[in-house]
């Protein structure tokens, strides 16, 4: 009995190790598929990954308009700013929501913004209110030729942008749109700014997300944040309150190839603190700033378009580091300053977004 005891916990061991080769051979092929299948969407383990941008725009001010008010609609046409949204949400209220979405798409169709060198975008309603989706579905089946973004507020998850993504994806198809239209987030609330890192990854890969918004009224209420004006700063925190926020999200942008938009200031008899804000904002990487009034798009373009100066030092740099090159040398100086190959990168951007405004000014 023993020995046939013996015998049986031989063969047990025997089918216990086969079945442990199957489920290691098992869990390396689903190491190898899932690996492969990161690859595909263009997600590697390396940490010389870049993430190319969706879209490159020019956005130094962005002009909301309420789509509640047609008589602003000419104005905001012929202000000279880069990029307005027509909008359908905050600045909406609830009785006047399916007017204000006829008045935009009218304004879309009758108005030539592409020939104003405009670059338009809609603020569509949140994913939480029974707005959205005819905002969306109608906006796109009546005018969607004629739209460059839609503007999502209030995401708190990547799925937020992955409903919109779907949307778009099959009405731009039923519609046999040549055009892409592309979309925006707003980063308000303490939960998109929680997420505000896998929403720019997922929506990077993706392929429809261009740019993230710092929505700073909705943020502060969402932290329960005490402030005394939207977008300005609390005399009782020492600094820029929304320091962290802005550059987490500005951080989030540049990993993934996106655009980083700094939000609304909403003392517009205060032209002093909407620039220095729009400072702060461009000194931590951010493109553009929102402009509730067309007095502060002149300021936005103030900040965010690089000074003359700034570019001639630019090309100035890029020409001694060429010339360095050519010695075979990886740094130069200039003015007394040691410049390498960070210096380089630094002055591409200035002098490739300096060349993106002028082009567009142009046309």
């Amino acid at each position: 009995m023993r020995g046939c005891h013996h015998h049986r916990s031989g063969a047990a061991a025997i089918d216990i190790t086969i079945a442990e080769r199957k489920i290691g051979s098992f869990l390396l092929g689903l190491a190898k598929y899932r690996l492969i299948s990161s690859l595909s969407r263009k997600e590697t383990f390396m940490s010389h990954t870049l993430y190319q941008a969706n879209a490159s725009r020019v956005q130094r001010c962005e002009l909301a308009v309420p789509g509640s008010n047609p008589d602003m609609f000419e104005k905001a046409l012929n202000s000279g700013v880069d990029y307005v949204f027509l909008d359908l949400e905050d600045a909406v209220a609830p009785d006047d929501k399916l007017q204000a979405r006829k008045n935009v798409i009218q304004a879309i169709n009758d108005l030539d913004w592409q020939g104003h060198g405009i670059t338009l975008s809609v603020r569509i309603n949140g994913l939480d209110t029974q707005y959205m989706v005819r905002d969306v579905v109608d906006l796109v089946e009546q005018a969607g030729s004629k739209i460059n973004t839609l503007l999502v507020p209030k995401v708190g998850v990547y799925g937020d942008v992955y409903m919109v993504e779907a949307m778009l994806n099959q009405l731009e198809m039923q519609q046999g749109l040549k055009n892409r239209i592309g979309i925006e987030a707003l980063i308000e609330t303490a939960l998109g700014m929680a997420n505000v890192e896998d929403i720019a990854r997922q929506g990077a890969i993706g392929g429809r997300l261009e740019a993230l918004h710092f929505g700073v009224a909705d943020y502060a209420a969402s932290n329960r944040a005490r402030t005394v004006n939207i977008g300005g700063l609390n005399p009782d925190y020492p600094g820029d309150q929304w320091h962290f926020a802005i550059s987490r999200m500005t951080v989030a942008c540049r990993a993934y190839g996106l655009r980083p938009i700094d939000g609304p200031f909403g003392d517009i008899k205060d032209p002093d603190g909407y620039q220095a804000g729009a400072r702060r904002a461009a000194a931590l990487g951010c493109e553009g700033k929102w402009a509730i009034h067309p007095s502060q798009i002149a300021l936005a373009n103030a900040v965010f378009t690089p000074p003359a100066a700034e570019v001639e030092k630019a090309k100035r740099i890029l020409q001694a580091l060429k010339e360095a090159a050519a010695q075979g040398k990886g740094a130069a100086a200039l003015d007394g300053r040691l410049i390498d190959a960070a210096s380089e990168r630094m002055a591409n951007n200035i002098v490739r977004m300096a060349a993106a405004i002028e082009k567009k000014t142009n046309t």
